[in-house]
């Protein structure tokens, strides 16, 4: 049965309008994300060193040989969070990763340590760390130089820490840390996992501060590592997967998504025609099926794929799936994406042709729905003119005027 969409729908849809007319792409979430993320590092590094925190931040700069121990953490931890709200303001996927990294350790921070508006600082940064889960989708930037620079700032923030620590820490190691070289040899070595146990922590802040160094040492260099690689390598593993052949350009073509009846005679008549089309599909087609179509392979409703398949750029997106409900979040999420692109919408049962028009496709086609009425019509004896067919199959909907015609169209 399919899903009740007019609740989801009418919200979806004023949500949709909403975010259209604050021209919300360009802004939301990634500045309001960045801003709390900024706060929270600045709020953190206030709470822990006072008004004059960028006095220590300067120290540690320069080299921080009279820095206290314990000043580190905070630092490192605010410091971070500072310069990866910028790396939220360019969407970047490490950025993001990096940024729930740090608002944990900022959570746990505040809850083991002593700190004036302790409960306070820990529901902000459990907020901080729902509204990044919240909005993973939309931190999908890749590119080699923003990783690659996101990624070597999360290494020397860590490479920092863990050499200051082990020097500051020294005395409380066998044999005895003297000097910022076997402070950086040690933190290399921690780090990276290899232990040579040539140096060992002898006392339980020694142990704990190893610890945490390993722990973060292992999370950075596992999501830098994949944040860089991965957009190298995307682009084949896509081909290998998704296609057989070489990827058409993706830019003024017609997206048909679905494997109905509809959606194959469609693809072959626009084809046919010399039109470029990129076809959607939840499932890959068998080897050797469909070689020289292009074609994507995912969630349809969901906005990776739709703009994998160039839906920013395309003439119209066809949905054309054989449930009717998943039609409409096809819709919507195009809508949500913007661009250029005309949305179609197929109808397949006649009780949903009003909810689909909720959502506002620019329009609906109903063939199965017309059948049942172009047959009553013959029996009946009556004329069936081509305005008619034209008019019942595609069922164009005006934004400023679906208001009152969703219920009106309904009945035919």
């Amino acid at each position: 049965m399919p899903i009740e969409l007019e609740p989801i729908a009418r919200l979806r849809a004023q949500l949709q309008r909403l975010n259209h007319v604050l021209r919300g792409r360009l802004w939301f979430p990634h500045v309001p994300l960045a801003f709390l993320m900024g706060l929270g590092g600045v709020w953190l590094l206030q709470d822990d060193l006072g008004a004059n925190w960028h006095i220590y931040a300067t120290q540690l700069l320069e080299g921080g040989s009279h820095l206290n121990p314990r000043l580190l953490p905070p630092l490192l931890i605010g410091g971070g969070m500072l310069t990866m709200a910028f790396g939220l303001l360019w969407r970047s996927r490490l950025a993001w990763a990096m940024a729930l990294l740090l608002a944990a350790t900022a959570a746990v921070s505040t809850l083991v340590s002593d700190h004036a508006n302790g409960s306070v600082l820990l529901a902000y940064f459990a907020l901080v760390l729902g509204a990044l889960l919240f909005a993973w989708r939309q931190f999908d930037r890749t590119s080699v130089a923003a990783s690659t620079l996101f990624a070597l700032t999360s290494v020397a923030m860590l490479l920092t820490y863990a050499t200051f620590g082990s020097y500051y820490l020294g005395a409380e190691f066998k044999p005895p840390i003297g000097d910022l070289v076997t402070a950086f040899y040690y933190s290399m070595v921690t780090m990276s996992t290899v232990g040579y146990g040539d140096i060992i922590p002898q006392t339980s802040q020694a142990k704990l501060f190893s610890v945490s160094v390993i722990v973060l040492g292992v999370a950075v260099f596992a999501t830098s590592l994949t944040a860089v690689i991965a957009p190298m390598v995307s682009s084949s593993l896509q081909r290998i997967v998704n296609r057989k052949g070489p990827r058409m350009k993706r830019e003024n073509h017609f997206i048909v998504i679905g494997n109905t009846s509809l959606a194959l005679n469609t693809w072959r008549e626009l084809a046919r025609r010399g039109r470029p089309v990129t076809r959607i599909l939840r499932e890959a087609p068998d080897p050797g099926q469909d070689a020289d179509t292009d074609i994507v392979v995912g969630d349809p409703s969901s906005a990776d794929v739709l703009n994998e398949a160039g839906a920013l750029h395309a003439e119209a997106v066809l949905a054309m799936l054989a449930d009717d409900s998943e039609n409409a979040f096809v819709v919507l999420a195009v809508k949500e994406l913007g661009g250029k692109a005309r949305t179609v919408a197929a109808v397949n049962d006649a009780r949903h042709l009003s909810r689909i028009k909720l959502v506002q496709p620019d329009i609906v086609i109903a063939p199965q729905v017309l059948g049942a009425e172009l047959m009553a019509m013959l029996l009946s004896g009556e004329q069936v003119t081509p305005q008619f067919v034209m008019q019942r199959v595609f069922q164009q909907v005006a934004p400023s005027t679906e208001a009152s015609r969703a219920g009106g169209m309904d009945e035919g």
